[in-house]
Order: C-alpha cells, then sequence, then structure tokens
C-alpha cells in the first residue's frame, strides 16, 4: 500500500520534541519555585503546579492522538499553550504583589538568559553568572571550578538527563538557591521560551493539516483504493 494512504501515521514522539523538553523544565521550576515561595496550602501553590503540569500532559495527549486526529493534536497543542500563558500570569502576578522586578524582555541579562536557554551560550553565561554572590563564593572555594561543575552536573543529571540537555538543567540547578526575583525571572523566561515553541508548532501543524489533511481524508482514500 502506498505510504501516503496509510491510515496510522507515525505518532507518539513528543519526547523528541523542544517544545516537551522546555515544558518539562517549566513543570519542574514551577514545582520547585512554589515549594520555595508560595505557601503550599494555598490555592496559587495547586494552581500554577496544575497549570504547569497541563501544558506537559496536552502536548503528549496530543502527539499520542496525533496518529487518526491532527484537529486533536492542534487543539491540545493550544491547550497547552493557554495553560503556559496562565503561568506567565501567576509569575508576573507574584513578582507584582511582592513588589519584585520584573526583568524587561529586551534588557542584557534576559537577552543571555534566552540564548543560554537555547543552547546559544556556552556553559557559564545567562544563567550561573546571575546567581548569588554566596553561591559563588561556594565555587571559588575549589581550586578547579570546572571539575567542581561537572561534578555538580552529574549528579543533577542522575535523574534528570533523560529530559534534559545542559542549559535547562542549569536552570534548574540555579532554582535550588536563587533569590525569588531571580527565580520568578528564570521562570518567566523559560516559560515564555515553552509557549514560543508551541506558538512555531501550531503553526506547523496548521499548515500540515491544509496541505495533507487529515484522518478522514486518509480514510477516504483507502477504501478507494480498496474497493
Amino acid at each position: 500500500m502506498d505510504q501516503a494512504c496509510e491510515l496510522i501515521l507515525p505518532h507518539g514522539g513528543f519526547r523528541k520534541l523542544r517544545s516537551f523538553a522546555v515544558a518539562l523544565a517549566a513543570y519542574d521550576g514551577t514545582v520547585l519555585f512554589c515549594d520555595r515561595f508560595v505557601q503550599k496550602r494555598s490555592r496559587t501553590h495547586d494552581q500554577m503546579v496544575q497549570a504547569a503540569r497541563s501544558g506537559v500532559q496536552n502536548i503528549a495527549e496530543g502527539s499520542l492522538a496525533s496518529g487518526t486526529s491532527k484537529k486533536t493534536e492542534l487543539k491540545l497543542t493550544g491547550v497547552a499553550r493557554a495553560s503556559l500563558g496562565e503561568l506567565i500570569r501567576d509569575y508576573e502576578d507574584y513578582l507584582r504583589q511582592n513588589r519584585l522586578e520584573i526583568w524587561d524582555k529586551d534588557s542584557a541579562r534576559v537577552r543571555a538568559m534566552r540564548a543560554r536557554l537555547a543552547g546559544k551560550l556556552k556553559r557559564g553565561a545567562g544563567l550561573s553568572d546571575q546567581s548569588d554572590h554566596s553561591d559563588r563564593s561556594d565555587r571559588s572555594d575549589r581550586s578547579d571550578r570546572s571539575d567542581r561543575s561537572d561534578r555538580s552536573d552529574r549528579s543533577d543529571r542522575s535523574d534528570r538527563s533523560e529530559f534534559f540537555d545542559e542549559p535547562l538543567l542549569s536552570a534548574l540547578h540555579v532554582l535550588q538557591t536563587a533569590s525569588a526575583e531571580m527565580s520568578a525571572n528564570i521562570m518567566l523566561c523559560l516559560t515564555h521560551q515553552a509557549s514560543y515553541l508551541l506558538k512555531h508548532q501550531m503553526d506547523r501543524l496548521a499548515s500540515d493539516f491544509a496541505e495533507k489533511g487529515g484522518f478522514t481524508e486518509r480514510l477516504y482514500r483507502y477504501r478507494k483504493e480498496h474497493r
């Protein structure tokens, strides 16, 4: 049978999507942030974690459904992006309500952070160079900083490297000790990046659907060829 007429297309490859990896880092980062800075029994804590989780789960569910329904995949990808939009508002609210600064998206530090998370800057720039002075002094006590950093990275990777590359691991590492202001701004940058990736993913899905159709069209062609 012609491959173009296959009914069930390849699907479920969400773990290979950059959008999934970044959204998953935003989920794990939100758990870290909320456990450190938001009362665990508060509704805000639960809502922020659930919004981050929804972003991840809807990407996965949409990918799994794509074999028979590109429409469902597109819809769930949109739900994932909407959930991350809600999470962005929560971080902005946290910073505003606690009289902390929302870093300008065009500032040098935010541009560096975006580039670091996208893998465009080398290790040591964009995230770790903005960490607290206490963390810097701890690192300076070691004669070989690069060896120390490598050991730290390996310990962090023991249960995360399956999902995250080095920039995302670095962000999650910084979130363990950074101030509330810095942590919230890192999470804003991370969540905005996940939303940006999902927007482009939705554009591609819409274009593919317009050009190739969906399951109904494949089913019609399949039946026509096998009459």
